[in-house]
């Protein structure tokens, strides 16, 4: 895989928010996995509009440079790259996402990183990188065992009980899954997640084949916008509302989450935001005779 080039590095920096190129460093690694969490959301709507892009690492970059996001894949594998480029060691890891009421897995259906680094002592350290749910952690989390917290979210680093010498991240108890489990023995290739991409992306059998959802996190809150349903998660618990107009919703996804859907039409738009609303109708109307 060829590295990017000065101006896609460039571009790519400006595209979230990072000024300058700097040497490869611990401060600037932190600097980089805030600005990446913070400006790209992970999202299920092209999947949702039916319009998937592939996972090509150079071709996630593409993505990214023409003002769109994307989820694990895309975004975990783009940042690779970046980093790479900018002279990190950076590792692509096995991972799988224990969704609420499952059992904790490794599945691939996860692309996850690290980062090795050398301290002060001239020891390697690994740092746990991930840009590519949403919700998890605002900065690296060292691959030591313990709980830290990175408000509004508590995130616990334990070990995996489905991969030997694999390690797990414990999520907050309000979040949106339980936790994710990590492979230790190292990916060579994005070709690995290729088959879990086409079913996640095409397949009707899915669990994002019918889901509107965008997530995304900064230094305090953390955003969620499934359907029409938006969820603002602070220190205090979660606050939610309901948007039932479409400029609205177009709003609240261009100001809280930074996507504009800039490669669909005005009438692609409007699909999307009708898609939507059904589904939303047809939630609401299950939700009432359950109860």
């Amino acid at each position: 895989m060829n590295p990017l080039t000065k101006a896609e590095i460039k571009a790519y920096l400006n595209r979230i928010g990072v000024t300058d190129v700097e040497a490869p460093t611990k401060y600037y690694l932190f600097e980089l996995h805030r600005a990446h969490v913070k400006n790209l959301a992970w999202q299920t709507l092209d999947i949702f509009g039916r319009k998937p892009a592939a996972i090509d690492r150079e071709q996630s970059v593409q993505l990214i440079l023409n003002g769109r996001s994307g989820y694990c894949f895309h975004l975990n594998g783009a940042f690779s790259l970046l980093l790479q480029s900018l002279g990190y060691k950076v590792s692509m890891h096995r991972a799988g996402v224990q969704p609420i009421g499952s059992e904790p897995c490794i599945n691939s259906f996860h692309l996850g990183l690290t980062v090795s680094l050398m301290n002060e002592q001239f020891e390697d350290e690994t740092w746990i990188i991930d840009a590519g749910l949403g919700d998890l952690p605002f900065e690296p989390l060292p691959l030591q065992f313990g709980t830290y917290p990175q408000a509004p979210y508590l995130y616990k680093v334990t070990g995996s009980s489905v991969a030997s010498n694999g390690w797990r991240i414990e999520h907050d108890s309000l979040a949106s899954f339980v936790g994710v489990d990590f492979d230790p023995a190292v990916v060579l290739n994005i070709d690995e997640f290729i088959p879990k991409h086409e079913h996640y992306s095409r397949s009707t059998a899915s669990p994002w084949h019918d889901v509107f959802l965008i997530r995304n996190r900064n230094e305090t809150e953390g955003h969620e916008l499934r359907g029409c349903v938006w969820k603002k998660r602070v220190k205090s618990g979660i606050v939610k509302a309901e948007i039932q107009i479409q400029s609205q919703w177009l709003e609240v996804l261009a100001d809280i989450f930074g996507e504009k859907l800039v490669n669909y039409s005005s009438l692609e738009r409007d699909e999307l935001w009708k898609r939507v609303w059904r589904a939303h109708l047809e939630w609401k109307k299950m939700n009432l005779s359950a109860t």
